[in-house]
């Protein structure tokens, strides 16, 4: 006779184990404890086996019958549906496993080594903020380029037109990646290009060529504070990244050799930098050795216990009146454009600004390439930047004058 809810419910437990059967191979296993577990008595293949259809009162008894229905389909269909479950199972532990957050975070983790502390940092923050909330919990290979699309959207909407375009771009990275480990078959962030909004590029603020002249004269007739001073002279001979600059420790400099050593560590790209030292750069470190060369950092600041800040460079330009005219970074484009001008060869040029060689092989050595070459354009370099100052009008020659 069938089981009704009452008869459930009043089951009591005894001293062992026993049985009360619904039908259709159905029965309630009361256990000594009190425990009352739903079960399905089978034969599939000529075995006779038993499938766990939940636990009551969780599971009640018009659950359980739906339950061993959807069973009896499987089995009718000589599929055993013991096995089915334990599939379901796995690959619900393979999603849960494969989703786009514990993907996202896979790839931060083998990528880290290859960028700076600051940049891994502002890269995982992004996608934490950003992304995971809607998409972390998603199974990366059910993710559709609508789903991301409304994602990315929700930055666009703050008019952070060039974070969304960066997310979109770490996105296809980290979608690639599960493809590459087997995880994903497609990449949706393919799909979405010209999707979003393209922000107005806004390149750093900087002078123009004819400019230059008054610019070092006013820089060489700065008269606030003498590292600020010299850290300016010293971005327009060297034209480094203003982090690098700042950064700058006394035992990077090797005034024999006239070459500073920037360690991967401090590089955009963690790829190791040489700077060739023109006499102009030796004769400013000198000059600045004698205020903080007892102390790790060349540009130590006066108001605190490193080294200065970006903001300070910044302001000496502002006190000289270059108010978003020029920036720290704006050297690096007048140096660029002067010495393609100058005729340099674009190799010289783009390695003694540190731009990154993506060959991993290359890289291991690119720090020296063009050394000999970039010595002397370094030099000429300075050498121009004197007469500029000096108010003498020059034609630059073929870069090997």
């Amino acid at each position: 006779m069938p089981l009704t809810d009452v008869s459930v419910r009043n089951a009591k437990p005894k001293e062992k184990p026993y049985k009360l059967a619904d039908g259709l191979g159905m029965y309630l296993e009361i256990t000594p404890g009190g425990s009352r577990y739903w079960r399905l008595k089978y034969r599939i293949a000529g075995k006779e086996k038993r499938l766990a259809l939940g636990v009551y009162p969780a599971v009640s008894l018009a659950q359980a019958r739906t339950a061993r229905d959807e069973a009896r389909k499987l089995i009718a269909a000589g599929i055993d549906p013991s096995k089915a479950k334990q599939e379901a199972k796995q690959a619900a532990a393979v999603a849960h496993a494969s989703t786009f957050e514990v993907i996202a975070r896979e790839w931060h983790e083998k990528k880290v080594d290859t960028w700076t502390d600051d940049h891994a940092v502002k890269i995982l923050r992004s996608l934490v903020l950003n992304v995971f909330p809607d998409l972390g919990a998603r199974p990366i290979a059910e993710i559709t380029p609508p789903e991301l699309l409304m994602t990315l959207r929700k930055v666009e909407s703050r008019n952070a037109l060039e974070i969304a375009s960066r997310l979109l771009q770490r996105c296809s990275t980290v979608f690639r990646y599960a493809i590459a480990t087997g995880r994903a078959t497609y990449n949706p962030a393919g799909d979405l290009k010209g999707a979003l909004k393209v922000s107005k590029v806004e390149h750093m603020a900087r002078v123009g060529p004819d400019e230059i002249p008054e610019l070092m004269r006013k820089i060489r007739g700065y008269d606030g504070d003498l590292v600020t001073r010299v850290a300016m002279q010293l971005l327009a001979l060297t034209f480094v990244r203003t982090s690098e600059l700042i950064g700058a420790h006394w035992s990077e400099i090797d005034f024999d050799a006239a070459e500073w050593r920037i360690p991967a560590e401090r590089m955009k790209m963690r790829d190791p930098h040489i700077v060739a030292l023109s006499r102009q750069a030796i004769s400013l470190l000198r000059e600045v050795e004698k205020l903080t060369g007892g102390r790790p950092h060349v540009f130590y600041s006066a108001r605190g216990a490193g080294h200065i800040s970006n903001n300070t460079i910044l302001y000496g330009l502002y006190r000289l009146g270059y108010h978003s005219r020029m920036t720290g970074h704006g050297f690096r484009g007048l140096a660029s454009t002067m010495l393609h001008e100058m005729g340099y060869s674009p190799d010289v040029i783009e390695r003694q600004l540190a731009h990154v060689e993506r060959n991993k092989v290359r890289a291991a050595y690119n720090h020296a390439q063009y050394l000999p070459e970039r010595r002397r354009m370094m030099q000429h370099w300075a050498d121009y930047l004197d007469q500029l100052a000096a108010g003498a009008k020059i034609i630059p020659l073929n870069g090997v004058a």
